[in-house]
């Protein structure tokens, strides 16, 4: 599918869209397949799921600025509402297919717990290696890090976020 004709059943398109970007020779991509046909008949009617091959429309990638597959982008009205790149556990996919058909409810299911101890453990690993060696940047990173773990349950940054947001669109 090239761009126009993309661009073009989007707009006319009257369901939410969620566009699949994969490749035949992308792993993460195979193993999200089942979980992706699920989804589809299970939302079949309701939220439309496009699969576009990444070798087949390099050009397409380059203009959603798509830089990794797999990638889930969710499209309602025409306009990007977000997107996921990497294999996704069963959790998150349905969360995006439930923030096609319900807009004001916003995807729960961003991080499983096993991710966010990861991240918050790697992070205060690395901020405990930039304090008692007095490496500043590795404090930095690691600070980051186990932010990535919280961001996303903490009301300020939402604030702050949507706050952003509001402005850009105006």
């Amino acid at each position: 599918m090239d761009q126009t004709e993309f661009f073009e059943k989007l707009k006319t398109n009257p369901r939410p869209v969620v566009v699949d970007l994969w490749a035949p020779w992308c792993m993460p991509c195979r193993a999200m397949t089942p979980l992706v046909k699920k989804m589809e008949k299970q939302y079949a009617g309701q939220v439309d799921v496009w699969k576009i091959n990444a070798d087949e429309s390099p050009d397409l990638l380059r203009a959603l600025r798509v830089f990794g597959i797999p990638t889930m982008i969710l499209y309602r009205s025409g306009q990007e509402i977000t997107r996921r790149t990497g294999a996704l556990p069963e959790s998150a996919l349905a969360a995006l297919f439930e923030t096609a058909l319900h807009p004001e409810k916003p995807s729960s299911a961003s991080l499983g717990n096993g991710e966010r101890a990861l991240r918050l453990g790697t992070g205060v690993v690395l901020a405990g290696i930039g304090v008692t060696t007095s490496t500043w940047w590795l404090l930095l990173i690691g600070g980051v890090v186990a932010f990535t773990a919280v961001y996303d349950r903490c009301p300020i940054w939402k604030a702050v976020t949507s706050f952003v947001a509001e402005k850009m669109r105006a």
